[in-house]
């Protein structure tokens, strides 16, 4: 008796168990019955189902990220441009996603991939290469949102975003070289500009410090002539002063100084009269 209370209590827990199902935060579910959906859209939180009949399937209605790979692309003015970009997506119709891709996020990013790239290659195939690389991205990345989204739409999915990461010149495209050629001039127009503007402000500088240079030489100048006229005025007051105190020892004096010039060079010659005014200094006094 009690092994068949044990298998009927233990029947009981498997029903019971097999009776509920759990959707958690961040997930959503559809309810299968014999492989067909009978209900769909479960919110997080605790459900019946029937237990052995119905089966719940949960998808994860997070936001999902596909990464393409980078492809080629026509711009309106027919050169070629790799973009490489990425897909922000989630599940929107629970029901349509199983429908689509029986559920697996593999099999969906493999449907969205060729969908997004023929949006991109409609957006891009209508607009400049400039406008691509710069001013039109938002607006090409808005509009490939929408187009992408009507054709996904199948898929049970919603694209949220396209991001553009890298557009890229081919390196064997004429263009590239072209555009590097550009930059190039452009880069050495500015280098040219600023190297002008460098060698004008050294110019300058420099002008302007030869012009300090002759003002310090020319006052350093008049002050050292002043000090050499003062010296000399000075000077001249002590000879005077003491030409007055001592005529002759002045004259004395200054004979020794017109000696000591005369005779200065060691080979030197001086012929001059014994009777010279020049050798009064020399002669015997008697």
């Amino acid at each position: 008796m009690r092994p068949i209370i044990s298998i009927i209590m233990a029947a009981l827990i498997l029903l019971g168990i097999n009776s509920v199902f759990i959707v958690s935060e961040g997930q959503t579910a559809i309810l299968l019955q014999f492989g067909r959906i009978i209900e769909s859209g479960f919110k997080p939180g605790l459900h019946f189902k029937l237990p052995l009949v119905q089966q719940a399937l949960r998808f994860d209605r997070r936001l999902q990220t596909l990464d393409a790979a980078a492809e080629r692309y026509l711009t309106s003015e027919k050169k070629d441009v790799s973009v490489d970009f990425v897909v922000k997506w989630k599940i929107s119709d629970s029901s349509k996603f199983y429908t689509a891709v029986a559920g697996d996020q593999s099999r969906a990013q493999q449907r969205l991939a060729p969908i997004v790239k023929d949006g991109m290659r409609t957006a891009i195939n209508s607009r400049t290469l400039k406008e691509v690389v710069s001013s039109a991205r938002s607006d090409l990345t808005d509009s490939l949102v929408q187009t992408a989204n009507k054709a996904a739409m199948n898929l049970g999915i919603e694209i949220i975003d396209v991001r553009i990461k890298r557009v890229d010149l081919p390196e064997e495209s004429s263009v590239l070289r072209s555009v590097y050629e550009r930059m190039r001039s452009e880069r050495k127009q500015v280098a040219d500009a600023l190297r002008a503007e460098g060698n004008e402000a050294a110019e300058r500088i420099r002008s302007d410090a030869d012009r300090q240079v002759q003002v310090i030489k020319a006052e350093a100048y008049r002050e050292a002539q002043t000090g050499r006229g003062a010296g000399d005025a000075e000077a001249a007051k002590i000879y005077a002063s003491s030409y007055g105190k001592d005529a002759e020892f002045y004259a004395f004096y200054r004979s020794l100084e017109a000696y000591r010039e005369a005779f200065k060079p060691s080979n030197g010659v001086l012929v001059l009269d014994p009777k010279s005014e020049f050798l009064h200094y020399l002669q015997d006094s008697k």
